[in-house]
């Protein structure tokens, strides 16, 4: 049986362990969002309150800047995973803030995500 952690601390920790092991893997309908660790073979569940969408500044517009105005970030983010999930890495986080910055290499865009709950569920 898999035992389940409640704390963003074990995301942070392994994510700056080994970085390029956490991927996401997707996002369910009740704004849960799913990263797995290939390496310590974690499962790290974030339950998100707001998805805010920022272009990159190649695109014409300036870092930060609100992407595709009037589509919800849910719904960028969620058409993200499922297009092109390989490219999407964890940017940032603070367990503090409880805020987490996914970016996509493909459409260069970041995903602001305002963290309700952290849970890791670990094998």
């Amino acid at each position: 049986m898999a035992q389940i952690v409640r704390s963003g601390a074990f995301l942070q920790q392994c994510w700056s362990v080994h970085p390029l092991c956490v991927a996401v893997k997707r996002m369910s309908v009740d704004r849960m969002v799913v990263l797995a660790c290939s390496s310590c073979k974690s499962s790290h569940y974030l339950s998100v309150s707001t998805v805010v969408p920022h272009t990159s500044a190649t695109h014409g517009e300036t870092v930060g800047g609100h992407a595709d105005a009037g589509v919800s970030g849910d719904l960028l983010l969620d058409a993200c995973i499922t297009a092109h999930r390989a490219s999407i890495t964890l940017r940032e986080m603070d367990v503090f803030q409880e805020f987490v910055v996914l970016r996509c290499a493909d459409c260069r865009r970041q995903y602001g995500l305002h963290v309700l709950a952290f849970e890791t569920h670990q094998k």
